[in-house]
């Protein structure tokens, strides 16, 4: 039955500034980037080393979704290297990394004042 999730959706009010974002200081790369309709593009983001692929868009409708806490997490083997990658590329952060029983996290936000989070496993 189901093996796997596809994609998970960003919604985004700048797609340009959005990509940007992404794969300049994430370093995400481009899956996919057509047109979708008169006002939007179906962008897909590859991960790197993964399957899901993260898709900024935002579907009719939707604007209030536009930054707010998105509800799913990234993950990253070393949460310290992360944290100074983000902090030397001008990533947003709420504060640096967080320590807990079950692992480590660092809150993040896009240009969309989407917050994001980025964990280890």
């Amino acid at each position: 039955m189901i093996k796997a999730i596809k994609f998970v959706s960003l919604p985004t009010r700048d797609q340009d500034r959005a990509l940007e974002f992404y794969t300049k200081k994430l370093g995400f790369a481009v899956f996919s980037d057509q047109q979708f309709d008169e006002t939007q593009r179906w962008i897909e983001l590859r991960i790197p080393g993964a399957d899901t692929k993260l898709v900024l868009f935002t579907p009719p409708g939707s604007d209030d979704r536009i930054g707010t806490f998105a509800n799913f997490a990234f993950v990253t083997d070393d949460i310290d290297a992360t944290y100074a990658e983000f902090q030397a590329k001008g990533v947003e952060t709420l504060g640096p990394p967080q320590k807990a029983e079950w692992g480590s996290s660092i809150m993040f936000k896009d240009p969309d004042g989407n917050q994001l989070l980025v964990g280890t496993k």
